[in-house]
């Protein structure tokens, strides 16, 4: 009965497809058909339609790594719809969590030949100082334009083009990537962050940075996310959009939103917190129907999914809301059996995920039908 409920889902959101498309475009007017079709894709999944996304899930897992396994399948049976990938050390031979690059980049083809959707954040190393992400020792300003650490950041850049341009089936088919950059900058702990840069350097930032890999390096490929954090904003328009560059540059309405979902440091009684994250979800649901975008979930969890009925009462019920329009959710990476997102077999919410795997509003590998083909 799922499966029958999706395909006529499907059949409608084709049938609005067409009307939405004279509408909904992306910010790059150079887009590949590929990359279009995947955001009108996006941008077609209803309020019923939630997808789900697991950072590095077909990389490694708890006890296993490099051979396209999934925690998420060995639970629930089904793949997740969406798969995270970190590019932090780019240029060395392992990225930020001492997993080869070669073999994320070959995830990255498996993932989009199975249907699926790949999404890339970068934990930077500073440009300046060689340090790492969270290196403040200094900020923005010193590789903006004129900046002592420009040319370190322009070559930081190439070796992403490259690393982008590799992503690709065959001669000519480049694989569309829903691209995270600088996440969290309102927080403290990266060098891109509030406590270390004026806003509107950020905003310059940003802005060069999209300008250059679309018109020096040629990548038409991208699909922007903009992500703030949720613990160090309001729930207000204004708290949102602090370093917002500009609607020509951004093309998803994140969010990063642990906070609202059992943060050991948020002292609020787990209904209030199902409240706020309820009104954040409202928020960027708002603010994307507002500026005709697509909205998401961009980075969520709660570290080795402790509370009893995770997945179904804290992360799906305030989705389920009539005012919320979520694409997609993602959770972080399992990394150890001290450090995890996702249950494993006989942990104590191993049913209540496979609950939240088999809820008609979720949408898993299995769930979604060619995202980069045009719908008539």
């Amino acid at each position: 009965m799922r499966r029958i409920l999706f395909f006529l889902a499907g059949l409608l959101s084709s049938c609005l497809l067409h009307a939405q498309s004279s509408t909904l475009s992306l910010t790059d007017e150079e887009a590949t058909k590929k990359t279009k079709n995947l955001y009108l894709f996006l941008g077609s999944l209803k309020n019923d339609q939630i997808m789900f996304g697991h950072q590095d899930d077909f990389l490694y897992g708890i006890d296993w790594k490099y051979n396209h396994g999934s925690d998420v399948e060995l639970v629930s049976g089904n793949r997740p719809a969406v798969i995270g990938w970190d590019i932090g050390k780019l240029g060395q031979e392992v990225n930020i969590d001492s997993f080869r690059f070669e073999k994320i980049l070959k995830g990255i083809k498996y993932v989009y030949k199975k249907g699926g959707i790949n999404t890339i954040s970068w934990h930077m190393d500073n440009p300046s100082t060689g340090g790492s992400s969270w290196n403040k020792e200094s900020g923005i300003s010193e590789i903006l334009p004129g900046g002592s650490g420009h040319k370190a950041y322009l070559d930081k850049l190439d070796q992403f083009a490259k690393f982008i341009k590799k992503c690709r089936v065959g001669l000519f088919t480049r694989i569309p990537i829903v691209f995270r950059p600088f996440h969290e900058h309102n927080g403290d702990w990266f060098w891109w962050g509030k406590s270390t840069n004026k806003e509107e350097d950020y905003i310059s930032l940003w802005r060069f940075t999209v300008d250059y890999l679309r018109n020096e390096k040629n990548l038409h490929n991208l699909i922007y996310v903009f992500s703030p954090d949720r613990s160090r904003m309001n729930l207000t328009m204004e708290s949102y959009h602090y370093g917002y560059p500009g609607d020509e540059y951004v093309d998803i309405i994140g969010l990063d939103n642990y906070w609202d979902l059992g943060h050991p440091v948020n002292d609020k009684s787990p209904d209030e917190q199902f409240s706020d994250f309820q009104k954040s979800l409202k928020l960027i649901t708002q603010i994307a129907k507002k500026k005709n975008k697509v909205a998401a979930l961009s980075e969520t969890g709660n570290d080795t999914v402790k509370p009893l009925n995770w997945y179904t009462e804290r992360l799906l019920e305030p989705l389920k809301g009539n005012d919320i329009n979520i694409a997609w959710v993602l959770v972080w990476r399992n990394a150890h059996m001290k450090h995890f997102y996702v249950p494993y077999k006989g942990h104590h919410n191993e049913k209540d995920f496979i609950a939240f795997e088999q809820d008609e509003s979720t949408m898993f590998l299995s769930d979604i039908r060619n995202p980069y083909k045009k719908n008539k």
